[in-house]
């Protein structure tokens, strides 16, 4: 039979129920629910941290492109000396080097023949590959969609591979 409050006040002979047993009947909720929110709590500040962006486009001052360090965030700055497709030659006082835009730079119009322009990226293989490309006038164009994979509609789950 289950001791309560009530059952203890109004039949005889009862013991009373002692205070610490109450404290220690309702810790143990309090306790549950405090780890709980503590699990709930480092579990989304994991998954911010796993959604949050990239940091590449980091405020960097342009390095000369025979100084590139290699398999690094980079920023350079020059004139396009020329264009393929979706790649370009940047060139500056201290060399030339290979610009990878991606699809962005399909058509071969982002960018014109001596235009000034200053390219963030990483350098890796040889070549840049951009992630942002800062023309004269101060635009910035994102070159890279953000990481992560493809979004894909709820109906999409229902059909089998």
């Amino acid at each position: 039979m289950p001791i309560n409050d009530q059952d203890n006040e109004h039949s005889e002979g009862a013991t009373p129920v002692p205070p610490a047993y109450r404290r220690r009947r309702l810790a143990i909720p309090v306790i549950s629910a405090a780890v709980a929110l503590v699990i709930g709590v480092a579990g989304g500040a994991g998954a911010v941290k796993l959604m949050r962006p990239t940091p590449e486009m980091a405020p960097m001052t342009p390095v000369a492109i025979s100084a590139m360090p290699a398999t690094s965030l980079v920023t350079i700055k020059g004139k396009v000396a020329e264009i393929y497709g979706n790649k370009f030659v940047l060139q500056d006082e201290s060399g030339k080097a290979l610009v990878e835009t991606g699809r962005a730079g399909e058509d071969g119009d982002l960018v014109a023949k001596d235009e000034a322009v200053t390219v963030q990226g990483r350098f890796d293989d040889g070549f840049v590959h951009a992630s942002y490309l800062v023309r004269q006038d101060g635009r910035t164009e994102a070159l890279r969609p953000p990481k992560g994979p493809p979004h894909r509609r709820f109906a999409d789950f229902d059909h089998g591979p």
